[in-house]
């Protein structure tokens, strides 16, 4: 067994044990294993919500946004933080629900942009505040 080799089982990043956090190509660089959650809010105000979240980000985050549809990158390092990839979150927005969709790299960076969208798009639905934002986990 190779050096390489049994520091990664030492680690728990074995492949074949198949409990790693992160599952290594070939030997070479990682693929980083995503996490997510998705929420279905309902409000008749959907699209409205969606483009004032995005425009709030859109000073400092990577953000693409449509009246239906919306995407923010958080880095990884984001106010400090040190997760192992970059986050997306998803707005898609119909006429009675606002989807959102996270998918980070770790739990702890997901239990993070679960609250902090969920108060961010509360801020803006001021009126209807608090929605009901119930995740499910993948």
């Amino acid at each position: 067994m190779t050096r390489l080799a049994l520091l990664r089982r030492r680690l728990g990043l074995d492949p074949a044990a198949g409990n790693s956090a992160a599952i290594f190509k070939k030997g070479t660089i990682m693929d980083i294993v995503k996490v997510g959650s998705t929420a279905r809010t309902p409000t008749t105000s959907a699209s409205r919500y969606l483009q004032q979240t995005c425009k709030h980000w859109a000073h400092n985050l990577t953000v693409e946004f449509t009246p239906e549809h919306g995407t923010i990158v958080f880095p990884r390092d984001a106010r400090g933080a040190d997760h192992p990839g970059d986050a997306l979150v998803t707005f898609d927005a119909d006429g009675e629900t606002l989807t959102t969709r996270i998918e980070a790299t770790s739990p702890a960076q997901l239990e993070g942009l679960k609250g902090a969208v969920a108060r961010h798009v509360d801020r803006f639905a001021f009126r209807e505040a608090p929605l009901p934002f119930e995740w499910r986990d993948d």
